[in-house]
């Protein structure tokens, strides 16, 4: 949105009247405007070259997984499609890189939709991405980086819920030699096996006993 200045005239308390007042600094973007300028300028796949002290680096392209482009919250079974709650898919995904201190950093952003399955309803819940990046060899894929990313979404109770989110922390070293890059490659997926695993990992961890208390007046 933009504002248009104010020329002349009358404002109430004369702060605009008065040439020595402060001029107010534009307010920052917020996080949604930032993430909608992400996509508006990047890509998954369109060729990037990134500027490094030794020459220009071309920037992995982005891919969603194979077999990890759905996501499905509800028990399985054999009635699986009316126990349904919710089904989670990619709209859109996009890549940025960079070069720092000899390390290739890359911005990958992830936009989906959830919508409501029959036995599902409005609440909150976490969409589990996976981000990776592997180097495709002749003996087979080697892995570079691999993060698991939670992503809060909240679910109306009616219509579609939309997330999204764009990681600036996937960093590896820049390879030597530096075209071994063109053997990189980006990919996001859903993967709710690892969250789950995570939250069993967090339930099953022994908690810590507490200390017997001293009987009174003893010490």
């Amino acid at each position: 949105m933009t504002f248009a200045p104010l020329v002349g005239g009358c404002v109430p308390g004369g702060v605009f009247n008065n040439a020595n007042a402060p001029v107010a600094e534009p307010p920052s973007p917020s996080f949604s405007d930032r993430v909608a300028g992400f996509f508006s300028t990047s890509s998954a796949k369109a060729p990037q070259t990134v500027a490094a002290a030794q020459g220009e680096l071309n920037c992995p392209g982005l891919q969603i997984r194979e077999g990890a482009s759905t996501l499905t919250v509800g028990p399985r079974g054999e009635n699986a499609t009316m126990s349904l709650k919710y089904q989670g898919t990619f709209v859109r995904i996009a890549r940025e890189c960079a070069v720092a201190g000899g390390n290739m950093v890359m911005k990958i952003g992830v936009q989906g939709r959830v919508i409501i399955g029959p036995a599902g309803g409005p609440g909150q819940i976490e969409v589990p991405v996976r981000l990776a990046v592997i180097q495709e060899r002749p003996g087979g894929a080697v892995p570079i980086f691999t993060k698991l990313v939670r992503i809060p979404v909240t679910i109306p109770a009616q219509g579609d819920a939309t997330f999204s989110h764009v990681e600036d922390g996937v960093s590896f070293p820049v390879p030597s030699p530096v075209t071994a890059l063109d053997d990189y490659i980006a990919y996001v997926g859903f993967d709710p096996l690892a969250a789950g695993a995570e939250d069993n990992a967090k339930a099953q961890k022994p908690r810590p006993r507490a200390k017997p208390k001293s009987p009174a007046g003893s010490g």
